[in-house]
This record gives structure tokens, sequence and C-alpha cells, in this order.
């Protein structure tokens, strides 16, 4: 779900987290879920064997055709398959780079401008405050449309640097082939399979977001110059020397604990939750089950990166706190002493999922402004 890379988005967080959130993100999450998710969309086995004959030998899947011939990132493909992924990342990350500008200052608690008086289903008079379209005109109005875009070639460097490094790491580390199962007498050894196969995607992701992250802070330091209109952070390498003459080498990674409890949740919870639906719930001898199948773990990761998303504003928001700029220091935010603390506060003032909705953005109760 937040403005957190290498996800891909905040409701990406995981394939399915760019589509609420979020992240940084975008990250981020959409990296590790996409090697999960494309084998939800393997189709199953046309039969199961009879324990009295012997089993068909296992057909390679697209994921291990990697020493075959005309396959993706096969042989001589795989540094143009890679520079590939590459491409399309950082188009879809430019692409969605202004809904992440605009989450992030909602998240830091810029609004400036005054909420509007509407009326809710029921009737009752609320006040809204600007939507993202609104905000993006604000923005647009005092930076230009090139305003929209602030922050983005940090971002573009931290979700290239985390797609090399789960390609590389997929080098190193292969993948075990594993055959997808759904038959409810397997469920033993099918939970195993689920479980060794998120525990080597939690690796990758937690590597591939530990190198990232540096990339992530600077990119999220140069948006929120937009709150005071200060100029510290303009260039990736003046930036990498501010942070390490103020703030030393843990500078780089200031909100890194929660952007990883998060990931190690949602895949965790995204995987487990759509296995067990997928074998419990879902029958093979049900006509649509492979169509079923193909958007369980789809809809359990926008479920699950709406759970996880105060991960996500906790670590952008420690990210920018306390480092020099009117956005990271009262009366916008306090001084955090750590994430926990960070954590606490938000949860005191009901803003946990700050930011999370950039359509339809009600005045909460503890909110500054009030009906007349």
């Amino acid at each position: 779900m937040g403005a957190s890379d290498p996800e891909v988005a905040p409701w990406a967080r995981g394939g399915a987290a760019g589509m609420a959130g979020a992240g940084a993100g975008a990250g981020a999450r959409g990296g590790a879920a996409a090697g999960v998710e494309a084998r939800a969309r393997d189709p199953p086995p046309a039969h199961r064997a009879h324990p009295r004959h012997p089993r068909p030998a296992a057909q390679p899947s697209a994921r291990r055709m990697d020493g075959g011939s005309g396959g993706l990132g096969s042989g001589d493909n795989a540094p143009t398959t890679e520079a590939l992924f590459v491409a399309l990342g950082a188009g879809v990350t430019a692409l969605s780079h202004p809904l992440l500008y605009v989450k992030l200052l909602i998240q830091v608690g810029h609004e400036p401008m005054p909420p509007t008086l509407g009326t809710n289903v029921l009737g009752r008079k609320v006040l809204y405050l600007p939507s993202f379209f609104t905000y993006a005109k604000y923005i647009v109005q005092v930076d230009g449309k090139i305003g929209l875009f602030r922050g983005l070639s940090p971002r573009l460097m931290s979700n290239a640097l985390s797609t090399v490094t789960r390609g590389s790491m997929k080098k190193v580390f292969p993948p075990d082939e594993i055959e997808q199962v759904s038959n409810k007498d397997d469920m033993k050894t099918s939970l195993k399979k689920v479980v060794k196969e998120t525990s080597y995607e939690m690796m990758m992701q937690c590597v591939s977001r530990m190198l990232a992250h540096p990339l992530h802070v600077i990119s999220m330091r140069c948006m929120v110059q937009f709150v005071g209109r200060e100029a510290k952070y303009s260039g990736v390498l003046s930036s990498i020397g501010k942070i390490f003459k103020e703030e030393g080498l843990l500078g780089f990674f200031v909100g890194l604990i929660p952007h990883l409890l998060g990931d190690v949740v949602f895949l965790w919870g995204c995987n487990l939750l759509a296995h067990f639906i997928n074998a419990y719930l879902v029958d093979d001898s049900f006509s649509q089950a492979l169509a079923i199948r193909s958007y369980t773990k789809f809809v359990m990761g926008i479920a699950v990166s709406m759970l996880t998303y105060p991960f996500l504003l906790v670590g952008d928001l420690m990210a920018v706190n306390n480092c020099g700029l009117q956005a990271g220091l009262p009366p916008y935010s306090p001084v955090f002493k750590s994430w926990i603390h960070c954590w606490k506060y938000l949860s005191v003032q009901g803003q946990l999922f700050r930011g999370s909705s950039l359509l339809f953005r009600r005045v909460s109760s503890g909110s500054c402004f009030a009906l007349e």
C-alpha cells in the first residue's frame, strides 16, 4: 500500500499491493509477490496419477527454463530479459510517481488546502479533504508539471537496483522446482512447499529491500522538500554526502525495520491465506477452479496490503523524521526516538492509516478542522 519502494506502489505491495497501496513500494512488494503470483497462474496437472501407477515426469516451468533454449531468461536471452524488466519497471515507476508523491505529502500531514463541505451516503454533512486530483493540480500550480516528478531519479535507481538484485539472487540461489499441489489429501506436502516457496521469496525481498533502501530514503526526502520549499537534497551524490556527514551510515537505513516487517507479514499472510483458500474452499471438480485460483492471491494481496499499511506509513515517516526538513519536524511531526515511538504516536492520534485513501478523504475527529 505508501510511497514505498522497491515496492511498485502502495496498492501494490506485492503485485497486488500495487493496488492499494502503496509503497515504495512501491515498490517493492510488487517484486516480492510477482514471483509467487506467477506460480498461481501455472495450470495444475490435468490429472493426478493413481497411487499404483507411476506419475509422469513433471514438465519444467517457465521459471526454470534457465538452461534450455527459447525460454524467457534462458541462455543468451537472460541479460536482455533482465534489461526489459528494468525498463518496464522504470516506466511503471515514472507513471505512478505523481500518485506516490501526493500520498507521501499526505502521509507527513501536509494539507495546504482547506477541506470542503459535503454529504455522506446517510445525508449527513461532513468535511472532505482534497482528493489526489485536486492535490496534484495544486502541485502543478506551485512547481509546474515537472514538479509532479520531484524525487523520481533516486526512486528509479532504487527500483532498478532492487530488480537487478533479485535477478542476480535467482541465478546464485536458483529456486527449486515446486510442483503445484491442490488435492486436499496432500495438504501436508502442499503446505511444506508453500512455506519453502515463501521463505525463498522473503529472503530475496529482504536483501533487495536493504540494498535499495538508501536510495528510497533519498527519494522520500527529495519529495517532502515541497513542504518547506527547501533545496537541501538535490542530487543523489550530494544527498549521499549530506546524509553520511550528518547522520552517519545509519542515516541511510532509517525506517528500514518497519518496511522489512511489513514485507514479511505481507508475503506470509498473502501466500498462506491464498493457499488455504485454494486448498480448502476451491474444489478441483469445479469447472472454474483454475480461474478462481489464479485470482485468489491477487485478492488476498489487496486485503493483506491494507492491513500492513501502517508499517509502510511508519517507515516513510521515519525516513524523513528529524533530517533537517520542515516536514520531519514540529508542528508536522514530533521528533521520534524510534519507529515504535512513531507507531504509538500515530495509534493514539488515530492516524495509522493516514494517506491510505486518495479519493474520498474525510476529516477525522482529531483534526484541527471542524464544522462551524
